[in-house]
């Protein structure tokens, strides 16, 4: 197989970084890795992701499959301009490890919860930990502008297989792509650089499936329709994915759910969908939003927020805004609550 072949040139070139970069990514020997999590004994955090120690430090080891080979050069440029990236709302890739047709990457451990896990207590449904309107806010905005970041200002024109300018394409936002840290409820990005580092299919790739039937790889509920159709992710599909995170946090919904129906069959119930008869009801969003907030929020505010959430899952992918516009009007929806002392995310 051509990526085992070249597996050990990949090695040396990730490793010729470390002389380049101003903040090096750590080149993990596989050896490392499985030591780190007993063989992949170690506690799970998903099905492909452990936690454990690893140079003193406590991290998250997550393995990803090559979608398709990536030419060693192409993914030494990728590793390096994420692991340069730096924005409070993204959880921090410290490095990677290559075996076989396998990428092994290593970011660092916060902890916390997954907003999905934060909104939908299996043992509790009735329990959120956000349970105020500014915390649900707050967190918005910290998403809204960690993805403003990938988009707008992380990695650097072609290098980061954007498609345009500089930025990258996620294509994993959703409510479980994203931790509520334990310490101050504050978000953070998961799985920034994976679509790349991964040789999955985005925008600005060429034609990534040589000719092939792409395999879709997204979550229900979260796919744009162009991307359902095609694919291939774009800045545009990360947008209708992050409308999606808002109207959950606004509704406390999951994205898509399947409830039975009185003659045995099965219902599909989407958060677009009933965010979208609300909209359109008189009194209809405060009727919608999270019971469990008990009424304690602006009505005003949230029929803004959720009319950002519907502009940005729009069908048209071109009638949808950019993030830099929408983490403009998160945040100052957001700062109107709490005030102009508080600062929101940035670069650190």
């Amino acid at each position: 197989m051509a990526i085992s072949k070249n597996n050990k040139a990949l090695s040396l070139a990730l490793r010729s970084l470390k002389d380049t970069l101003p903040e090096n990514p750590n080149i993990y020997h596989f050896s490392e890795i499985s030591a780190a999590t007993a063989n992949f004994s170690a506690p799970r955090l998903s099905s492909s992701s452990w936690r454990c120690v690893i140079r003193h430090r406590e991290v998250v080891v997550s393995r990803r499959d090559f979608r398709r080979q990536i030419d060693i050069p192409e993914l030494s440029r990728r590793l390096a301009l994420i692991c340069r990236s730096h924005h409070s709302s993204l959880l921090k890739l410290l490095g990677a490890s290559v075996s076989g047709a396998v990428i092994f990457l290593v970011n660092e451990f916060v902890p916390g919860a997954s907003l999905a896990d934060c909104l939908r207590n299996r043992r509790n449904p009735s329990f959120t930990d956000l349970n105020t309107w500014i915390s649900r806010m707050q967190i918005a905005s910290d998403v809204a502008h960690g993805l403003d970041y990938i988009h707008n200002f992380s990695g650097s024109g072609s290098d980061s297989g954007s498609g345009s300018g500089s930025g990258f394409v996620h294509k994993h936002i959703k409510s479980s792509s994203i931790v509520i840290t334990e310490e101050n409820l504050r978000a953070r990005i998961c799985h920034f650089g994976v679509s790349g580092l991964c040789g999955e299919a985005v925008a600005g790739d060429g034609d990534p499936s040589g000719g092939r039937t792409v395999r879709i790889e997204g979550r229900r509920g979260y796919m744009a329709p162009e991307f359902q159709i095609s694919g291939v992710a774009t800045k545009k599909s990360d947008v209708y994915a992050f409308g999606v995170v808002v109207l959950e946090l606004l509704s406390g919904e999951e994205a898509v759910k399947f409830e039975f129906n009185d003659d045995g069959g099965y219902r599909r119930i989407s958060v677009v969908e009933t965010a979208k008869i609300a909209a359109e009801e008189n009194g209809g969003v405060r009727k919608w939003v999270d019971t469990r907030l008990r009424d304690s929020f602006p009505v005003n505010v949230a029929e803004r927020m959720i009319r950002v959430g519907l502009e940005c899952v729009g069908d048209d992918p071109n009638e949808r805004p950019d993030m830099g516009w929408v983490s403009d009007e998160v945040s100052k929806l957001y700062l109107d609550l709490v005030g102009p002392t508080v600062t929101s995310f940035g670069w650190v």
